[in-house]
């Protein structure tokens, strides 16, 4: 029994310095996306910690860096993710890329305007609607795009920068939804005061 105890504090210590936490249960990541256009900042929400924990893995290990915005329709969302778009080696282990993440998919979570989402395979192929294990999308369009609720993975929500979503999303696109030029990002990740995400944000824990 004490050796089980033992083992599962081992993984709980493990999972909390991945996480860069570390126990400090007073702060909260701070997400900043930066574009030409300016900074999308986003938190992302513990009750879906999943892929909570795989966005800031990915961000911090510059994952992220340097790709584009590969898929815009504009009054709907922005969507971005994929590595293979970047035109700038980062080095990175390839193994902090995982497998597609379980579905997270809570009532309370809408996709709503500003709310941040998983893309993912279609339920032919995806029946437990498995998360893209890299890109995500934010919704742009001010009245949100409810008809995804419930069937895909919401895990965070856009606290400013929504007239640089607008910007984005304005963008002239190819057939495929790809802007015709391309918009490249990096990713930031901070550790704030939860006081001054509420006080800044309007967010309550």
């Amino acid at each position: 029994m004490r050796l089980r105890i033992l083992i599962i504090l081992s993984i709980l210590f493990i999972n909390g310095k991945s996480f860069g936490q570390n126990g400090d249960e007073s702060k909260d990541y701070l997400v900043t996306i930066n574009t030409e256009y300016g900074k999308i900042k986003m938190l992302l929400f513990d009750d879906t910690p999943l892929h909570k924990e795989n966005f800031i893995r990915l961000a911090e290990a510059g994952v992220y860096d340097h790709i584009i915005f590969h898929r815009v329709i504009n009054h709907f969302m922005i969507q971005s993710g994929d590595y293979t778009t970047r035109n700038e080696p980062v080095d990175y282990d390839p193994r902090v890329i995982g497998e597609p993440i379980p579905a997270e998919i809570l009532p309370h979570h809408l996709n709503v305007h500003g709310a941040v989402g998983a893309p993912r395979r279609g339920d032919d192929v995806n029946p437990e609607r498995k998360s893209s294990n890299t890109q995500f999308y934010i919704i742009q369009n001010c009245k949100g795009a409810h008809h995804l609720d419930g069937k895909f993975t919401v895990f965070g929500q856009v606290m400013s920068g929504f007239e640089v979503i607008d910007s984005v999303a304005s963008q002239p696109t190819s057939s495929k939804d790809r802007p015709m030029k391309n918009i490249r990002i990096t990713v930031d990740i901070d550790q704030v005061s939860k006081d001054d995400i509420e006080k800044f944000y309007n967010f309550t824990y």
